[in-house]
Formats: structure tokens, sequence, C-alpha cells
């Protein structure tokens, strides 16, 4: 019969997420992953696998909250979707600028170190990608729906842009971008979506300095 576990798993993988996101993979050592959790090597294997399996544990739980965060914080209806998409982006803007020891997202972390080597992370990641690109362009919709975006435009493509934007905001801010520079890139960037002619006000419920509803996150 199998010994039950005495560990909290959540607790271990919040451990070993950290690591990793701090160290990266490669510099990260199991004996690290042990000091961190408390448990010994034996332990380790025994319940995750090894490194790169443990890994994969943390870096689909990882993608698995950025998907969930994003579809909480864009979820609404459509008079409010511009302000959604306002506010998110600059929730992700201020979040990086946050972000004094410069780690960076884990998802762009771990793609860039080990997506040519590891098609189970480079597999992660694209789906990962595809389902915010998703999120955005039904969002983005929305706002062309209500009036606040030209509808000329195909909301995947601007969808497609915002998602660019969101990651370059996050590669400047690991290269130590200022928050004045990463806040006025997101005000930019909401600025330059296409309007509906004739309309230069701005959607209802926006913000150039970012407020917008509750509970907005960047990326945990």
């Amino acid at each position: 019969m199998a010994r039950p576990r005495k560990f909290d798993e959540e607790q271990v993988l919040e451990a070993a997420r950290q690591r990793f996101w701090s160290g990266g993979y490669a510099a990260t050592r199991m004996d690290d992953i042990a000091e961190a959790t408390g448990l010994g090597k034996g332990s380790l294997y025994g319940a995750f696998g090894g490194k790169q399996e443990l890994f994969h544990r943390v870096f689909d739980d990882y993608c698995t909250s950025v998907v969930d965060a994003m579809s909480r914080d864009l979820d609404g209806d459509d008079a409010h979707a511009f302000a959604r998409l306002s506010a998110y982006v600059h929730a992700v803007a201020a979040a990086t600028a946050s972000d004094l020891a410069h780690r960076g997202c884990l998802l762009a972390k771990g793609a860039a170190e080990l997506t040519e080597h590891d098609e189970t992370v480079a597999e992660r990641a694209r789906t990962t990608i595809t389902a915010l690109g998703a999120l955005l362009e039904d969002d983005i919709a929305a706002c062309q729906r209500n009036g606040d975006l030209a509808d000329d435009v195909s909301p995947g493509r601007l969808a497609a842009l915002v998602l660019a934007v969101l990651r370059g905001v996050e590669a400047l801010g690991k290269a130590g971008a200022n928050g004045d520079t990463l806040t006025d890139i997101a005000r930019t960037a909401l600025d330059v979506l296409p309007r509906p002619p004739g309309r230069t006000d701005r959607p209802a419920g926006s913000s150039s300095d970012g407020e917008g509803p509750g509970g907005v996150r960047g990326e945990p």
C-alpha cells in the first residue's frame, strides 16, 4: 500500500515555481527545490518525477492561471468592454513596473529558455498565447459591437497587436524600463486603436490613467 503524502502539494509547487521563476530552469537544481520546499530529493522525485517533469507541472499550472486571470478580467457586457481592456493593459504595465526583481513573466521566460529543446514547453506556450489572443479578440469584438472601436479592422488583428504590446511591456520591464515608460506605452497602445469614423471622444468607461473596473490583474 502506498504511503500517504505528508506535505501540501500546492505549497510545494508554489515554492518550486518561485525557484524556477527567479533562477530559470537551467540554473535551478533539485537541491535548490529541496531546500525551498523542505522535502528530501527522494520525496520530490517520488511525487513529481525529475526536474523536467516538475517544471512541466509548474509551467502548466502557471499558464492556466494566466489564462484564467485574463478570462475573469475581460468577462462582462459589451458596454464596458473597452473599460475592461483599458484596465487590463494598464494593470499589466503596473504589475511589470512593480516587479523590482525584474523576473519577468514565467511564460515568456520558460518559453525563451526551453522551447527550442522541449516540445512540451513549446506546445504549452503556443496554446497559452492562442488562448490569450482569443480572449482579447472576444473583448475587442465586444468593443466594436458597442461602437467604441471601428469595425472595419479584424478583431483578431487588433488582438494580436494588443498581445504583442503586452508581451513587449513585460520584456521591457524585465530589461529595467521604468514605470512611467511602461504606463506611456500602455496609454499609447490604447490610443492608437482605431475609432469609428467621426468619433473623437474616449470610449465610455476608459481612462488615460489606467483606472477601470476593480479586480483587474496583470499576470500572477
